[in-house]
């Protein structure tokens, strides 16, 4: 039987009334949006290259041991793929409010935890799609859906092998389900710690980990979410890497901490000494995705010595994990924004003394294609960490570094304020006097 690990079983442990450990991304793509029927056709054809979706977790009775994926017999495609659009004019505040509604509910455990919004009715005649996947569910396949429906060429390409019709497996007994337990037992052993509702295991984290300073960001966050984007040029980020002697993950940290800086300063934070923790979790030479913890010297106004600051540290904590070289990482070509997402959280998950999680993916440095529609942008999201209100995730995509934030609804209301910020702190960035060469 196909049992969740330890890590994915945590996942589901973890949420709670507030928490919902979904990723996903916000895609728009250049219009007009193919028909329902189209996109529903499209995605039902790649499904058997990741037959976990359509699969759910089932859990054993008397909590014998971890759930076990098993074929949803009443999987209904519609379900999980929706239709929708937004009413005119179509911006992108209206389609900020319609991915905030998205994320902020839990997905059904009684189905496989996943949806595709598919929106139409975007000025300009573009369309977006809104993808949301349990950590769960993508953390530690090979594949997750966006990965098979997104294409480097306009035509669809043939998924391939002969078209068969899905039969789910019989869903198993109770019966079945406790033997298969207990014959698994000394293999897939998970710990009682792992299995603890949220309540326990937040009791333990209060009394034994440490904590972050207390900022705006680090509050009892509730159920609902705001979301929020913005695009840079991956040439800036370059600029800035090559003249100050770094790697692009340095610069990223520079200006998310240089925004921080900026929205603490319009909340009437004093930043004078101070400093944040960032999860920035980084690929490692094994293939794992390590967290490593980076200060954040929010404090320091100098764009290029709060870049050498945030340098050095990053430098310190990579050491100890084997990190890649950021040539490794910007060579990669998969597009797995949830998979990717997903061991992100899960290692900044290792850090509860971090304020946020900061994550830097890689992207594929070409266009991609949904059924012949050219991805304009996407936004990652990541989920909220207990008493953290802030996410900030970024991809790399066709020579442009794409931002996503996503918020607690009630602890950032001003959260339309941070692409602004960003904006300020790349400019202020690229505008600073760079050391004079050498020689």
């Amino acid at each position: 039987m196909d049992r969740l690990s330890s890590v994915d079983s945590s996942f589901l442990s973890e949420e709670g009334w507030a928490t919902h450990t979904h990723v996903g991304a916000v895609m728009v793509f250049e219009g007009p949006p193919p028909a329902p029927e189209d996109f529903l056709a499209h995605v039902e054809s790649r499904l058997d290259l990741v037959p976990r979706y359509r699969q759910r977790p089932v859990r054993p009775p008397f909590g014998l041991a971890a759930d076990a994926w098993v074929d949803d017999p009443r999987f209904n495609l519609e379900y999980h793929v929706r239709i929708t659009a937004l009413p005119p004019p179509g911006s992108d505040d209206q389609l900020r409010r319609q991915a905030g509604r998205v994320f902020s509910q839990h997905l059904d455990r009684s189905k496989p935890l996943w949806e595709l919004w598919l929106v139409e009715g975007l000025d300009g005649g573009r369309f977006a799609v809104i993808g949301k996947t349990h950590s769960a569910l993508v953390d530690g396949v090979s594949r997750d859906l966006m990965s098979v429906l997104l294409e480097p060429t306009e035509k669809p390409s043939d998924p391939g092998g002969p078209r068969r019709s899905w039969t789910p497996r019989p869903e198993p007994t109770d019966a079945q389900l406790v033997s298969a337990a207990i014959a698994d037992a000394p293999a897939n052993f998970v710990s009682d710690v792992v299995r603890l509702p949220l309540g326990a295991l937040s009791a333990l984290r209060e009394r034994f980990e440490p904590t972050p300073v207390a900022t705006p960001l680090n509050v009892p966050i509730g159920t609902h979410r705001r979301v929020a984007w913005t695009r840079q040029e991956l040439g800036d980020f370059r600029v800035a890497k090559e003249a100050l002697g770094g790697t692009v993950h340095d610069a990223y940290l520079t200006v998310v901490a240089g925004a921080l800086g900026l929205w603490l300063h319009s909340r009437g934070v004093s930043t004078s000494g101070l400093e944040l923790r960032a999860s920035a979790p980084v690929s490692t030479r094994d293939g794992r995705v390590a967290d490593v913890e980076v200060p954040l010297a929010v404090g320091v106004a100098d764009p290029v010595k709060r870049f050498e600051q945030i340098r050095d540290a990053r430098l310190e904590a990579t050491e100890t994990v084997g990190a890649l070289h950021a040539a490794s990482i910007a060579a990669l070509e998969d597009f797995a924004p949830p998979t990717l997402l997903a061991q992100a959280s899960r290692a900044s998950l290792d850090h509860p003394a971090a304020n946020l999680l900061a994550a830097n993916l890689p992207g594929p440095q070409f266009p991609l294609y949904l059924l012949g529609h050219r991805l304009e942008w996407l936004a990652p999201m990541g989920f909220l960490a207990e008493r953290r209100a802030l996410v900030i995730a970024a991809i790399s995509y066709d020579g442009h570094l794409d931002f996503g934030f996503l918020a607690d609804y009630d602890a950032m209301p001003d959260i339309d304020r941070l692409p602004e910020f960003l904006d300020q702190a790349v400019t202020e960035l690229l505008d600073q006097p760079r050391p004079a060469a050498s020689g």
